[in-house]
């Protein structure tokens, strides 16, 4: 039986057992999690707070959370053996993979409201620049986010070279340049440092809410940009969603009641739900390598 299909049987024992920590921390003295970047370090950490107690208490163990500045932060420390578990964005995983194949599993993914699990790369201006599509953009700046980042960086890169605009300087946009990451992106523009930009968003519900989950979203509900005044430009085809991965070496009790416990979590706290998973979601489900190894590809041709 191998770890997705003992999830079930996990999360009943959890709930049968009352699982009090022992297992884990017979073998195991701290648990560590990676928060990628895309927003400032205060918000990373109130987001995943509720992830991080809730892990204490299953495992028995302190439990840390790590927000490095960048995306290449917690790759660099799940590489390292320095991390146990992270959500990475599809092109994340696809360089840990890439670099040490028996670094990380994926176990779970985000389950949109619609029941699929994949999200969009989003173009998007201020409401009043005139810019309604990447048409418009010649000439102009553009900000792409963290080349690490799969919608901030990946797609938008291989997309939009392939229909024909250009992300060397000067051929079609007349400066490329990098954002940061994802908040930086959408208040870049909001505030006017640049153009356009991209992000990423399930594409879901309302555009005025920052749709339902996404990095708009968080803007959205932080009171960083009022989504009424940016509009849409451009949008990718659907990108697989990135996975929630835990540390190989980890001991097999570990990383089931982990899996368990997350895998529960839009049924037994919505709200953590929520800050977790950056807004409206039906929850997580069982993910592997298999649905990764296209964009696994498409970093390999980049170059990793």
């Amino acid at each position: 039986m191998n770890l997705i299909s003992k999830i079930a049987a996990a999360a009943v024992s959890l709930l049968a057992l009352g699982v009090n920590g022992a297992l884990a921390q017979d073998t195991i003295s701290e648990f560590r999690i990676g928060i990628l970047g895309g927003e400032n370090s205060s918000d990373r950490l109130r987001s995943n707070e509720c992830i991080r107690a809730k892990t204490e208490e299953l495992l028995g163990v302190p439990t840390k959370i790590f927000a490095p500045a960048d995306y290449n932060g917690v790759i660099e420390g799940l590489l390292g053996g320095n991390l146990d578990m992270a959500w990475l964005g599809a092109s994340g995983y696809a360089k840990v993979y890439l670099t040490d194949p028996e670094a990380v599993e994926p176990v779970l993914v985000k389950v949109n409201t619609d029941g699929s699990f994949g999200y969009y790369a989003i173009g998007f201006a201020r409401a009043d620049s005139g810019i309604k599509s990447l048409d418009d953009l010649k000439g102009k700046k553009f900000a792409l986010g963290d080349p690490n980042s799969t919608s901030g960086y990946l797609i938008p890169s291989y997309e939009l070279n392939k229909a024909g605009y250009s992300t060397k300087n000067g051929e079609f946009f007349s400066e490329v340049v990098s954002s940061g990451g994802h908040e930086q992106s959408i208040v870049g523009v909001y505030n006017g440092d640049f153009p356009a930009s991209v992000t990423w968003a399930d594409g879901l519900g309302e555009w005025e809410d920052g749709y339902n989950s996404g990095a708009l979203r968080k803007a959205a509900d932080a009171g960083l940009v009022d989504m009424t005044q940016l509009v849409e430009i451009w949008k990718s085809p659907l990108i697989v969603e990135g996975p929630i991965v835990l540390r190989k070496a980890l001991p097999e009790r570990v990383k089931i009641d982990m899996t368990a416990m997350l895998a529960s979590l839009g049924f037994m706290d919505k709200e953590c739900a929520y800050s977790f998973m950056a807004g409206e979601v039906l929850g997580l489900k069982p993910i592997n390598h298999a649905a990764y190894e296209n964009i696994i590809e498409v970093r390999r041709a980049a170059g990793n």
